[in-house]
């Protein structure tokens, strides 16, 4: 059985709702799932001081957090990460970069990888920032996974090629309905995973 680990970080909920639909067509698809979050490195008074954000972390706190062990246990890997300045955010960064160990000894190779992404307006780096994650998952000797253009549904939730990208209003809101594009790309991620295990096998 494929083994997906749904790799997120979410300071408003809305990258945790991504992981959640990625994870149940995932599962759908018939792998086995992980939902894991990057470990939070803000300052406790800055969560405070934002609502929303203190919710989520509330509503999260059993989420495990991912280790490096997850990485290497999963065949397929899918990241859910928000936009900081067309940037991955730093609490998914500083755990990228404690996978070295794992990347020294080839254990990140061919595995299957996507990623999606939200930022507050349609212009607001989400490509840039799937392709950040797809550098480090480059140097990992990964196999990336994008949507590209496989299923009309990457259309009704944006056009992006790289990885299912939403916008997030003011109110905390999706604008736009991308839960069955993140499924065809969880679903994608998988079946790409399943056959690079038969090409091993």
């Amino acid at each position: 059985m494929v083994k997906t680990a749904i790799v997120y970080y979410s300071s408003g909920g809305t990258n945790y709702q991504l992981a959640k639909w990625a994870a149940e067509a995932a599962k759908e698809a018939g792998s086995e799932v992980r939902i894991l979050k990057a470990a939070e490195t803000a300052p406790q008074a800055a969560i405070e001081s934002n609502p929303a954000w203190k919710a989520n972390v509330e509503a999260t706190k059993d989420v495990p957090e991912v280790k490096p062990d997850d990485l290497e246990w999963a065949d397929a890997i899918i990241f859910s990460v928000p936009t900081r300045f067309g940037n991955m955010p730093g609490q998914m960064k500083n755990f990228l970069d404690t996978t070295g160990g794992l990347w020294a000894k080839g254990k990140l190779a061919n595995k299957a990888v996507s990623a999606m992404s939200s930022a507050q307006n349609p212009h607001g780096g989400q490509e840039a920032t799937i392709l950040s994650l797809y550098t480090t998952m480059y140097h990992w000797g990964a196999i990336v996974v994008a949507p590209g253009y496989t299923d009309p549904v990457i259309f009704g939730a944006g056009g992006n090629p790289y990885g299912t990208s939403v916008t997030v209003g003011q109110d905390g809101k999706m604008i736009e309905d991308v839960q069955a594009a993140v499924k065809h790309q969880a679903k994608r991620t998988v079946q790409v995973a399943r056959a690079l295990a038969h090409l091993e096998a």
